[in-house]
């Protein structure tokens, strides 16, 4: 079989770290991205790499992929807030219709399909750490439900295929992932706070800041999607890390971190935002012997580094 993988979303902030490691490990990857939220700085660097292609195209339409392919990582979609609530539809479309998309290429050559769903498919939990039997606490008609709903729905169409086809599927729920290659508009709490401490401005908590989350460096991630890859499992998983901070202390850690004088300014907390996110990770761990290592002392560091470049980049 050869060693050949198509990545969705192969311009984002995940999907361009996944290029990187398979074109590293001698790979012949195939990226594919209609460039909606994907940056073509993220992976221009392997443009000249003779085992990497590149296909501007939009998933939610037919997608076609000659010759050999054992493997496809399908990671594309919107993924932050801002992004998901300015294309409410296409993301409905590409968690649906770009789904079908990818499965059906998988069954038409008989592909290992891992997709990318979240965290967000449990909403507002009730259980905490979550763990993958937990069905969730959505809202299928708030603000952020295209989102949500999109990738419940790309779970069942996937368990679909596996069931009626029989087709090699696996599903990882990505719990909050950070690292370099994150966009200053992203958003999503990290950069939000990153870009506010490195232009002056004060850093916005919603709500208290008692909502919790759970931040996860992109190269831990990484490691565990690749381990799931390689296997058969076809359940979700669960990939984050477990060490988990209020939204309070984590604005506080970037102010330390960045030296800024910057106060923390509070706001009204957005509809649905979850109160915690923690992952249980128990059956990454039994499954893939997988758990992060990279601390968030250590991690924010690095994030840092790439913000202010990106931030004067931008200036």
């Amino acid at each position: 079989m050869t060693k050949r993988i198509l990545i969705t979303g192969a311009a984002g902030f995940i999907g361009s770290h996944l290029c990187d490691r398979f074109v590293a490990e001698g790979f012949d990857v195939v990226g594919m991205d209609n460039l909606i939220t994907g940056d073509l700085r993220n992976i221009e660097h392997l443009f000249s790499k003779p085992n990497f292609s590149f296909y501007h195209h939009d998933v939610s339409r037919f997608v076609h992929v000659p010759g050999d392919l054992p493997y496809i990582l399908h990671f594309a979609s919107p993924a932050s807030p801002a992004d998901y609530v300015r294309w409410p539809i296409q993301t409905m479309k590409v968690g649906s219709l770009g789904t079908h998309n990818c499965l059906g290429l998988a069954k038409a050559k008989g592909s290992r399909i891992v997709v990318a769903s979240t965290s967000e498919v449990y909403g507002d939990p009730l259980v905490h750490p979550q763990n993958e039997d937990y069905w969730g606490n959505v809202n299928p008609v708030g603000p952020r439900s295209m989102y949500d709903e999109a990738k419940r729905f790309q779970e069942a169409l996937t368990m679909a295929y596996h069931q009626a086809h029989g087709l090699n599927t696996g599903i990882v729920r990505i719990f909050n992932t950070y690292g370099p290659r994150m966009r200053l508009n992203d958003g999503r709490v990290l950069p939000n706070f990153f870009y506010q401490a490195l232009t002056g401005q004060d850093l916005t908590v919603y709500g208290d800041g008692s909502q919790t989350r759970s931040f996860c460096y992109v190269s831990d991630l990484v490691e565990g999607i690749c381990r799931l890859l390689f296997t058969d499992y076809h359940l979700p998983v669960n990939l984050g890390n477990p060490d988990e901070i209020t939204i309070l202390q984590f604005a506080e850690e970037i102010i330390r971190l960045t030296g800024t004088q910057q106060k923390i300014v509070f706001r009204p907390l957005p509809k649905d935002d979850p109160r915690q996110r923690q992952p249980d990770i128990s059956r990454a761990r039994q499954l893939l012997g997988w758990e992060p290592r990279v601390p968030r002392s250590e991690g924010l560091k690095i994030t840092y580094e790439y913000f202010k470049k990106a931030v004067a980049y931008s200036a």
